[in-house]
């Protein structure tokens, strides 16, 4: 237990990597990928005349901190009577990573990159992922283009996608830019350096509060939910802190998903199968009624993503601390999201979450292979080619996918359940403010406040309720299997 306590990343790295490998997970690289990988000269390079030399606009990447693969970049341009143009970039993988060799077969394999405190299990190995596709700061790279023109009003007027080298002038994160935007930082140094990006981070986020309005009207659901993340002080955990979604995410989750719609639009359009993401109408939605009957609310009886939408606005603004509890129990009744094969002419299933009929996954291939995958098919068009999959294929990749992605996450929790009981296993004895927020057959939940954290009451209980505010004494932890334990205290 010495070892254990003196030495965090290194045992958090263990049980992410056991983790890993009993979710059907592989987390390292075979021999095949490193030879690969080994043999490349440098990023892709292409002569072909559709390819647009894009490298000197303004073009800029917001994303984590520590974010080391980039794989996006957006611009935008004012056009007349109030019209806007955004371009978003997306990093070109396929022109490295070709189907079936053995870097794609790992992805395959794994389909998504899987990002743990201690340690993280890229699904592109990292020369690729962190430099040779990755979208760097000043670095030539290939990239798929989406542009869109909207309204004054962000209504979508029209986009086009194409092939393109672009440079990346500004390397930013949410954090530094979301204070700046809301007037409680300076401009970002990256940013200050280039002539013109403070006007360019204004005009996108601008945009991008206009879509989010038109979103919610639409009845796109707004969510806040549990993401702590563990800081370290070198090997040591020293807090486990609840990452905001703050304006610059805001900025960038809007032009993704308005990105996301077109590409979809843009495959339909050209008559081929593509891999949609789709959130089901709620099967249980009678269930969701219900929980909104306990706050004195009244929804429909048939699925209502406008009623819902308001609910949950309304809800966020009276109670915003226990928010992401109630956010929790709605994701949990509407199901998990999957991946689908849509074929063109068919009735598109949708996503209830966002209240659209047509989304994928485009955005992000160095992190998630359905996005490679909607990289080749939309190539395939470009290049007036078969499409890249059979729908066979395509089919039995939306099954595989979705299976892996929900594996990936149960890894990432198993890692944050482990992060809270390190931190507080020198803090046996100590009595924290919580909430409940589960009760079920396997027990009662209650998540502390401070650090935020959640465990499960043990001992005898009164009658409890979600949302109800409790005193608790922490009496128990395991690292290995990330348990923690707390006791009422009356």
């Amino acid at each position: 237990m010495r070892h254990i306590l003196s030495n965090h990343r290194a045992n958090l790295s263990t049980i992410a990597t056991w983790a890993m490998f009993s979710r059907g997970l592989e987390p390292e690289f075979s021999h095949a990928v490193q030879r690969q990988v080994a043999s490349l000269k440098g990023p892709a390079t292409e002569s072909d005349e559709a390819v647009q030399n894009l490298t000197g606009w303004l073009w800029c990447s917001i994303d984590n901190d520590d974010s080391r693969d980039l794989d996006q970049l957006t611009v935008i341009e004012p056009l007349h009577q109030g019209k806007i143009r955004v371009h978003v970039a997306i990093a070109d993988v396929d022109a490295l990573v070709k189907k079936g060799t053995p870097i794609d077969e790992h992805a395959r394999q794994n389909t998504t990159s899987v990002y743990t405190s201690a340690l993280i299990f890229p699904m592109l190995p990292e020369r690729l992922c962190t430099d040779l596709t990755s979208l760097n700061q000043d670095e030539d790279r290939l990239a798929v283009v989406v542009e869109m023109a909207f309204s004054e009003d962000g209504v979508l007027l029209e986009s086009s996608i194409y092939r393109a080298r672009v440079r990346n002038k500004a390397q930013l994160a949410y954090d530094a830019v979301s204070a700046w935007l809301v007037g409680e930082g300076d401009l970002p140094e990256p940013a200050r350096r280039v002539k013109g990006m403070q006007v360019q981070l204004r005009l996108q986020d601008e945009l991008a509060q206009k879509l989010r309005v038109l979103r919610r009207a639409e009845g796109s659901l707004e969510f806040e939910t549990f993401q702590p993340k563990a800081l370290f002080d070198g090997d040591r955990i020293t807090d486990i802190q609840q990452q905001p979604h703050n304006r610059a995410r805001q900025l960038i989750e809007e032009f993704m998903i308005a990105t996301n719609r077109s590409t979809a639009r843009f495959l339909a359009t050209h008559g081929r199968a593509s891999l949609r993401r789709v959130v089901r109408s709620p099967e249980r939605w009678l269930r969701i009624v219900q929980v909104a009957q306990e706050y004195g609310v009244t929804l429909p009886n048939e699925p209502d993503g406008q009623a819902l939408e308001a609910f949950l606005a309304n809800q966020h603004k009276r109670d915003p601390l226990r928010f992401p509890d109630l956010s929790l129990v709605i994701v949990k009744l509407m199901g998990s999201g999957e991946y689908v094969v849509e074929r063109p002419g068919h009735v598109p299933i949708g996503h209830f979450g966002l209240a659209v009929h047509d989304y994928m996954h485009s955005t992000a291939p160095n992190r998630r292979f359905p996005d490679l995958i909607t990289q080749r098919l939309i190539k395939s068009v470009l290049n007036n080619a078969k499409p890249a999959y059979a729908h066979a294929e395509l089919a039995d990749l939306a099954s595989h996918c979705t299976a892996q992605e929900d594996a990936a996450q149960k890894v990432e929790r198993q890692v944050r359940k482990s992060e809270a009981a390190l931190l507080l296993h020198s803090h046996v004895g100590e009595r924290f403010s919580g909430l409940v927020t589960g009760l079920g057959d396997h027990g009662v939940w209650v998540r502390i406040l401070q650090p935020p954290a959640e465990g499960r009451l043990t001992g005898p209980l009164p009658e409890l309720r979600v949302g109800q505010a409790v005193t608790v004494k922490l009496v128990f932890t395991s690292v290995e299997r990330g348990f923690i334990d707390f006791v009422l205290v009356h």
